[in-house]
């Protein structure tokens, strides 16, 4: 019995390269199938919602229907984008500032025992406080401007990254490190080729929830005085009875909520896949 060679050019190639572009390939399709399932259900929403506000009669200050809604709110037209802009803007500035603080704040914490006992306590207490009862105080402080509803974004959203983070640089097997320092690597080495990596999904986690909080604490520092944001214009679109442009405000807030969750989400498949299984579309 004869055997027959197969060419080469007929063997499939499950190279690194080809593997990667397999696997990309698998993931977009989820990707799509995510978004997919995402704008029907929010589709099967609004028609309900419609319908609800229909058939029971629903009066407009309590419940508009979404396409009153929508009609009122792009009435507003660049007003609407404006108002969108500076709270987006207040947002992120006051999130970039939480990842600034609360990181070096984590290391400290795990690094010594001693900052431990002292930044701890301090943290909890700030976290404690109500930030609606603080924002009139830090408006008196620091002026009636942006950086008050900046620093209120801060303090809503550093606390969850600072215990995130400190619960994953703590979260490596002590063999690990036991091992490391029989090789006489220094702490802050350690740190960075160790428990940094292995604390990359507390972390992420802990990003996750600030920057939705983010978007809470901007809204906060809006209601209590400011003259731009979705939170003023929330504030005066019921002060003065026009409820659909209330409701529009909080969607356009949830949407731009969801939007930042998963730009999150996606720096972290993007940049460290091997860290977690989260869909990139939540729910």
């Amino acid at each position: 019995m004869s055997s027959k060679t197969v060419p080469k050019e007929s063997v499939v190639s499950f190279s690194e390269p080809g593997a990667r572009r397999l696997t990309n390939a698998w993931r977009l399709a989820d990707v799509r199938r995510d978004l997919l399932l995402s704008v029907l259900s929010l589709v099967a929403i609004l028609v309900l919602w419609e319908g609800a506000v229909r058939v029971f009669h629903l009066p407009n200050y309590i419940v508009p229907a979404p396409i009153e809604i929508t009609r009122d709110t792009f009435d507003l037209g660049s007003v609407v984008v404006w108002h969108t802009l500076a709270t987006l803007r207040t947002v992120l500035l006051g999130f970039l500032l939480s990842v600034v603080i609360s990181l070096p704040l984590a290391i400290a914490i795990t690094a010594s025992a001693t900052a431990a006992r002292t930044i701890y306590p301090a943290l909890v207490l700030l976290q404690s406080v109500p930030k609606v009862a603080i924002a009139p105080i830090l408006i008196i402080a620091l002026g009636a401007n942006e950086l008050p509803r900046v620093v209120v974004t801060f303090l809503v959203a550093f606390f969850p990254l600072v215990v995130a983070a400190a619960t994953g640089l703590q979260s490596v097997p002590a063999e690990f490190i036991e091992l490391w320092r029989s090789l006489r690597v220094s702490r802050w080495k350690l740190i960075w080729r160790i428990s940094l990596p292995y604390a990359v999904p507390f972390v992420f986690g802990g990003l996750k929830v600030a920057i939705a909080l983010s978007v809470v604490g901007a809204v906060v520092g809006e209601f209590v005085a400011a003259n731009q944001g979705l939170g003023y214009l929330i504030a005066t679109s019921m002060a003065f009875f026009k409820t659909p442009v209330a409701w529009g405000a909080m969607i356009i807030l949830s949407v731009m909520g969801i939007a930042l969750f998963q730009a999150v989400v996606l720096v972290e498949r993007v940049f460290f896949p091997w860290s977690t299984n989260t869909p990139l579309v939540a729910g």
